[in-house]
């Protein structure tokens, strides 16, 4: 996985903002520790999800988890 692009989505009115690592939907996350999981589920541990520039947030950053928040 090391090298693929992750992106954050917008925050969803639903709320949770939908993760991705090259184009593969990873899932949705309530918060952080969502993503961080995800990321170690698809192979990338130790990852700080607050400032890792392998992560392009969409919609706002990681303190940004409604659509209310932005």
């Amino acid at each position: 996985m090391a090298g693929r692009p992750v992106v954050v989505g917008r925050p969803s009115p639903g709320g949770g903002r939908r993760v991705r690592a090259d184009g593969e939907i990873l899932g949705l996350a309530h918060g952080l520790r969502d993503v961080a999981e995800f990321l170690r589920r698809a192979g990338l541990e130790d990852v700080d999800v607050e400032t890792s520039e392998l992560i392009e947030w969409r919609g706002g950053g990681p303190e940004v988890w409604s659509v209310r928040s932005r």
